[in-house]
């Protein structure tokens, strides 16, 4: 179980950042939702600038060492607000879980969450989001979940983390709700995709060489360097799928290697082209 399966679902927060309180009332008149909050707005700015103080974090009644975790919100176009009130939102009603949420100046939303892992399984933010504007599909919402730091030292990490897992939720759903933890980037293709799109193409172009251009036989290479990577560099298995004699895959495999300057036979030379087909 991951310590994001924690995070539960309540009602809407009309204001732009809140903090919810251990050991208080979980109704919605007893829990701050004003649109002006400073000590969580003040809390989520020291985590982006660097480490967060004690002082700032007892200011937003949370406990001064973890684990916690940093959940990172955003909208898709100009609309911010959702993005706030759909977090806080989903956090509220988390039965002695305090926690700070509140708006950057970049206009993400951004929550501090400290995590029991012991704690009995709740309904995962990831299940709850889709539904949480479902009513609203022109404005997808989007969130990143960091893995679990101890100290507060550790958020603005955690912080990193989280924001680039929403860059990977972006990317994998642009047109949809969508949450990602870090702890689901468990394959080459997901940690790829949160890498900016022309740093992607950068390292596609300059690994792949003349076949990045695509056209004619370059294109027949890289359909044949995707199949004898998919059947894991085996030489028959690539010349059943392609229905071609094993020396023909020998000389395009030849061929790819003489264009890329990377060598099949290398198993790290193998994963650079592996990432720069995921790249393109």
């Amino acid at each position: 179980m991951h310590d994001h399966d924690l995070l539960q679902l309540d009602s809407p927060d009309p204001g732009g950042c809140a903090t919810g309180h251990e050991g208080r009332a979980e109704s919605a008149g007893e829990i701050p939702h004003t649109a002006g909050c400073p000590a969580a707005d003040a809390l989520v700015a020291l985590a982006a600038g660097g480490p967060a103080e004690g002082a700032a974090l007892r200011a937003c009644g949370l406990p001064p060492s973890g684990p916690y975790r940093v959940v990172v919100a955003t909208t898709v176009g100009e609309e911010r607000g959702p993005a706030v009130s759909a977090l806080t939102e989903a956090l509220r009603c988390s039965p002695g879980e305090p926690f700070a949420a509140g708006r950057l100046p970049s206009g993400e939303a951004v929550a501090l969450v400290p995590v029991d892992p012991d704690a009995e399984r709740r309904l995962s933010l990831g299940e709850l989001w889709p539904t949480l504007y479902a009513e609203g599909p022109q404005t997808p919402l989007h969130a990143g979940i960091s893995g679990p730091v101890r100290a507060p030292e550790g958020i603005n990490s955690a912080l990193g983390q989280a924001r680039y897992a929403l860059k990977v939720s972006r990317a994998q759903a642009p047109d949809r709700a969508r949450v990602t933890a870090v702890e689901d980037l468990g394959t080459l293709g997901a940690l790829l995709a949160g890498v900016p799109a022309e740093v992607r193409t950068a390292f596609s172009t300059r690994v792949l060489g003349p076949l990045a251009r695509g056209g004619g036989s370059h294109r027949m290479l890289v359909e044949t360097l995707e199949i004898f990577l998919a059947h894991h560099g085996s030489w028959a298995r690539t010349a059943a799928a392609l229905q071609l004699h094993v020396n023909s895959v020998h000389y395009r495999i030849q061929r790819i290697e003489s264009l890329t300057g990377r060598d099949l036979s290398r198993l790290e030379h193998k994963l650079d082209l592996q990432a720069a087909l995921l790249c393109r």
